[in-house]
């Protein structure tokens, strides 16, 4: 027999082995409960009642698991939402040991002074 192939998605087993799986169980319990009442006929004493109380009960609990379905997984569906950078409301001075620093001492209302304007994307 192959071995199982490992499943790499959270997607369900398909709706056609998971009937082919309710169905197997339920025949088998089902066997077992035709055993039971064979056996209940050929026996005498305790143990014809305790077969028959296994065949009263087998149905119920055959119909259970065999309808019982599905698995219901849910999975965490939630986008992933990243959280926002703290924004800068000054520039760092230059510092004097950078040879190629650009000059951020320049004077007010003038280009390029060293302010940032507190921007938030949407």
């Amino acid at each position: 027999m192959s071995e199982p192939v490992p499943s790499i998605t959270s997607a369900p087993e398909s709706l056609a082995v998971d009937q082919a799986r309710r169905t197997r169980s339920y025949l088998i319990q089902m066997s077992i409960r035709v055993v039971c009442i064979i056996g209940a006929v050929m026996v005498d004493g305790w143990v014809r009642w305790a077969l028959v109380a296994a065949a009263v009960v087998l149905p119920y609990s055959a119909v259970l698991i065999a309808n019982s379905g599905r698995d219901q997984v849910t999975h965490d569906t939630s986008p992933v939402t990243p959280q926002a950078a703290p924004a800068l409301t000054e520039l760092p001075e230059a510092s004097s040991d950078v040879p190629n620093a650009p000059n951020t001492s320049s004077a007010p209302g003038t280009s390029g002074g060293g302010r940032v304007i507190d921007h938030v994307d949407d």
